[in-house]
């Protein structure tokens, strides 16, 4: 029996120890081919550039025409203008006018909450903004009276 227990533990002695030394061989062959260090490439030489601006707000705004975007404004500066904010109002009927130089609505509206805000030089700018977009307009002669009716701004 003693040379049974001894066969049997013999082979099973040499199964483990084989499959350690398989697995030490390709761990040992894993770090010989992490250690060896491709070639490595330079990237091609990049022009000088300007570093982008880190702060966004810092950035002037870019306007181009964009039609949904003044209507967007103006709708925003409608909500102000009938809840009594008329600086909120006319800060967006200027931005609707910068989005659409030709929206005459738009400059009828500013000249209403720069009236309202007692800041009559903007008020007539956008007035006579409006009476030189809008000449078929029906509204026109108000505004006309209107023009006459400001105060004139000071030199």
């Amino acid at each position: 029996m003693c040379s049974f227990f001894s066969e049997f533990y013999g082979w099973q002695y040499n199964s483990i120890m084989s499959r350690w030394l398989g697995l030490a061989f390709l761990c040992w062959t894993s770090l010989v081919a992490a250690q060896q260090k491709p070639t490595e490439q330079k990237p091609p030489a990049q022009q000088e550039q300007a570093p982008p601006e880190e702060d966004e707000a810092e950035k002037p705004k870019e306007y181009s025409f964009n039609p949904l975007q003044a209507d967007k404004e103006m709708r925003i500066g409608n909500f102000y203008f009938h809840k009594g904010k008329f600086r909120a109002a006319a800060q967006r009927f200027r931005e609707a006018t910068r989005w659409n130089p030709n929206f005459a609505e738009a400059f009828l509206r500013l000249g209403e909450a720069a009236e309202k805000e007692k800041d009559w030089s903007t008020a007539r700018e956008a007035y006579e903004k409006f009476a030189a977009l809008a000449a078929d307009d029906k509204r026109l002669p108000e505004i006309r009276k209107k023009l006459t009716k400001l105060p004139k701004a000071k030199s």
